[in-house]
């Protein structure tokens, strides 16, 4: 059985032994080799060829950031997972690393009790996106099963092999790693729904994970001006990260773009992403929505969860919903956009070729959930024509959206 092949880079001993010690667990998984710093992983890779990098950011000699970009100058494009701290520091670099050509990151363990809970949180987090991003390799895979009874499968998907380049959240930014596509979703058709019937669309909400900081930089920045209704976005991110996420998609586009905080009035023209560890809601205050943060319970072990904000959004709001599903592992999101479907929303998912990983799409789409599956670059054009076809036109400066009539 052909294992993972696993090159760990930390300058830290203690973190390449924790790191190595966590991957152990799982027999699909090899660390083949070890680097103290950026300059070394350099000849590491072309030494050992490995399936993945996990690479830390501040190293002495040549640091992550740098290291990862030399790496896909010369053309490396195997998946490189970020070891970044939780700190206001530690997430703008594991941006700029995203910016470089990087895939994915986790965080390191912060304010553990033992070595025996820091294996275990960096097992938990690590070997399942190892997994996700590799999925050639035995008990790989994006997302859990199909629901059974999807409907039959219609055409509408993008030729396999036509993988558009995926802009990153920056200018100037190195060729990144090629889109990886789940095995698990490879071998199902994928299924698309007939056209809903006109409607009007009162918000749009939108889920993404791994690889969707740079998706969400592609679609927030391709925007002609500022969307006519409330934008609300979860992306799989821990406190911090979500802070700085949004402050750099502002400088994108058109639209505002900001954190959102509890109480917020949803206002046409900006963007509300969900703040991390909290669950994004909506709620009605006088006739007006506005933002409702939680921290219930993870759901799909996520939170916040693109579950609990398409439900909620349906609750307010019905079917006066276009969602949008992104690149990222999991079926976070698959759920909702059944209730999105149910009300009568429309819902339009990423396509596989231009995922990351093609998860939560992918689960959306081989249920029967999805109107339409589309290359990246054809997501903003698609949202813009949806309002306008809506007949939402209201402009950005209008007041704060009420809610259904």
């Amino acid at each position: 059985m052909t294992r993972i092949r696993v090159l760990v880079v930390d300058d830290s001993v203690v973190v390449r032994r924790l790191v190595t010690d966590s991957l152990s667990r799982d027999p699909d998984i090899e660390v083949v080799g070890f680097a103290s710093n950026g300059r070394i992983s350099l000849a590491k890779v072309e030494q050992l060829a490995p399936d993945l990098v996990t690479m830390d950011i501040e190293m002495p000699e040549m640091n992550g950031i740098e290291a990862v970009r030399a790496l896909r100058r010369n053309r490396h494009t195997m998946p490189i997972i970020m070891f970044s701290t939780l700190t206001e520091r530690g997430a703008s670099a594991t941006l700029d690393a995203l910016v470089a050509g990087a895939t994915d990151y986790v965080t390191k363990p912060a304010n553990v009790g033992s070595v025996q809970e820091s294996l275990d949180r960096v097992a938990s987090e690590l070997i399942p996106k190892i997994k996700a991003l590799v999925p050639h390799r035995p008990g790989a895979a994006g997302a859990l099963p199909p629901v059974a009874g999807a409907p039959g499968t219609a055409g509408g998907v993008a030729p396999a092999g036509a993988v558009a380049p995926r802009a990153r959240i920056g200018a100037g930014a190195p060729a990144g790693p090629a889109p990886v596509a789940s095995s698990a979703h490879a071998r199902r058709p994928v299924v698309t729904r007939p056209a809903p019937a006109p409607h009007p669309v009162s918000a749009v909400i939108i889920g993404s994970s791994t690889g969707g900081p740079e998706a969400l930089s592609k679609v927030i920045g391709a925007l002609s001006a500022p969307p006519s209704v409330p934008v609300l976005v979860v992306q799989h991110m821990p406190p911090v990260f979500t802070r700085q996420l949004a402050a750099r998609l502002d400088r994108l586009g058109p639209a505002t773009v900001v954190e959102a905080a509890d109480g917020d009035l949803l206002r046409p023209g900006t963007v509300y992403i969900a703040p991390g560890d909290h669950h994004l809601e909506l709620s009605r205050s006088a006739g007006q929505l506005r933002v409702k943060l939680t921290d219930g319970p993870p759901v799909n072990f996520c939170r916040p969860a693109v579950d609990v904000l398409f439900r909620s959004a349906v609750r307010e709001l019905g079917g006066q919903l276009l969602a949008l599903v992104l690149t990222g592992m999991g079926a976070d999101g698959r759920t909702g956009c059944e209730d999105v479907v149910g009300a009568g929303g429309t819902v339009v998912v990423q396509d596989e070729p231009t995922s990351v990983v093609w998860g939560m799409p992918g689960a959306v789409a081989t249920a029967g959930f999805a109107h339409r599956v589309l290359p990246l670059g054809e997501v903003a054009p698609t949202l813009e024509s949806v309002l306008a076809r809506a007949g939402s036109g209201r402009p950005a400066a209008a007041a704060p959206i009420g809610g259904r009539p």
